[in-house]
C-alpha cells in the first residue's frame, strides 16, 4: 500500500470516527431530558471512554475529539460534562 493510499484510508477512518462520536453525543443530548440525571451521566461517561479509546488507537486526533465535545456542549448546554476526558496522545506500549 502506498503512503498516499494509507493516508486516504486513515482520513476516511478518522472522519467516520468523528461522525460516530458526534452522532453519539447528539443521541445522548436528545434523550437527556427523558432520563434520570445519573443515567445521562452514565451515557456521557461511556461516550468519553469511547473517545479516549479512539484517540489512543489513533482513530481520531485528540484535538479533533476535544473540539467535538466542545461543540456538543455549545449546542446542548444541558449535556453533562464527562467526569474526566483524558485524551492520550497515543496508545501506551
Amino acid at each position: 500500500m502506498t503512503a498516499k493510499m494509507r493516508r486516504v484510508t486513515e482520513d476516511v477512518r478518522a472522519n467516520r470516527t468523528a461522525r460516530l462520536l458526534v452522532a453519539r453525543l447528539e443521541a445522548v443530548a436528545r434523550v437527556a431530558g427523558q432520563l434520570r440525571h445519573s443515567e445521562t451521566e452514565r451515557l456521557v461517561e461511556l461516550a468519553s471512554v469511547a473517545t479516549m479509546r479512539a484517540v489512543a488507537l489513533e482513530l481520531i486526533r485528540a484535538e479533533q475529539a476535544t473540539e467535538i465535545w466542545r461543540e456538543a456542549h455549545v449546542r446542548h448546554p444541558q449535556l453533562p460534562q464527562p467526569a474526566r476526558l483524558e485524551l492520550p496522545h497515543r496508545l501506551a506500549a
